[in-house]
């Protein structure tokens, strides 16, 4: 994309492939630049609380090295009856956990920040949002689930499933505000953030 020096600088603070292709269907020149935080959820923390935090760290570390750019930072913690479920990083993990959700209903915690660092910002540099996706799988067998993820192999995603690609055969139900929540990036509310960010669509 070639930059245009009316557009503030913005950065999407993320390693996800997943979150960049999302991003890239605004139309508007952004860099990627990978937050070198720690994340894991602290003692007694709420899911909603860990995924708003680890939003807002990713974002701020960002910052802290592209002064006066918009950066976004972003991330997602899925919860079965109140436990977190993290990305299972092997398909033995990814069995157990598609096994465990099968017939179940699933909360995801899509954590959105977007932070100014302009120094005229107001009311200040960060804005941030929970927008939670319900989710029900359906019931299926062993050997489907087997099968699915020697297919897709989703074993960077939490909950073992790709929406986007062949694990919405998986599921039987998805209720949210924000479509693309589940996928990573809240695509609804952060127009609204960029927005109050001052950052034009449409090239307007």
């Amino acid at each position: 994309m070639i930059p245009n020096p009316a557009l503030p600088r913005l950065i999407l603070a993320s390693s996800s492939s997943y979150r960049r292709e999302l991003l890239e269907r605004l139309r508007l020149p952004f860099e990627v630049m990978v937050p070198d935080i720690w994340e894991a959820s602290l003692p007694g923390e709420q899911p909603g609380a860990t995924a708003l935090r680890l939003a807002r760290e990713k974002a701020a570390a960002v910052a802290a090295r592209a002064p006066g750019a918009i950066v976004i930072g972003s991330d997602q913690v899925a919860t079965l009856d109140g436990e977190q479920i993290g990305k299972p990083g092997d398909h033995a993990r990814a069995l157990a956990q598609l096994q465990k959700m099968r017939g179940r209903t699933i909360v995801f915690h899509t954590a959105l920040c977007v932070w100014d660092g302009r120094a005229s910002a107001l009311p200040g540099p960060a804005q941030l949002e929970n927008v939670q996706t319900v989710v029900t799988f359906r019931n299926l067998a062993d050997d489907e689930l087997d099968a699915y993820l020697h297919i897709e192999q989703p074993y960077d995603c939490a909950g073992s499933a790709k929406n986007e690609g062949l694990g919405i055969a998986l599921l039987e139900r998805i209720d949210s505000s924000d479509p693309t929540a589940l996928t990573g990036l809240p695509m609804i509310a952060l127009t609204a953030m960029l927005r109050k960010a001052g950052v034009r669509f449409f090239g307007l």
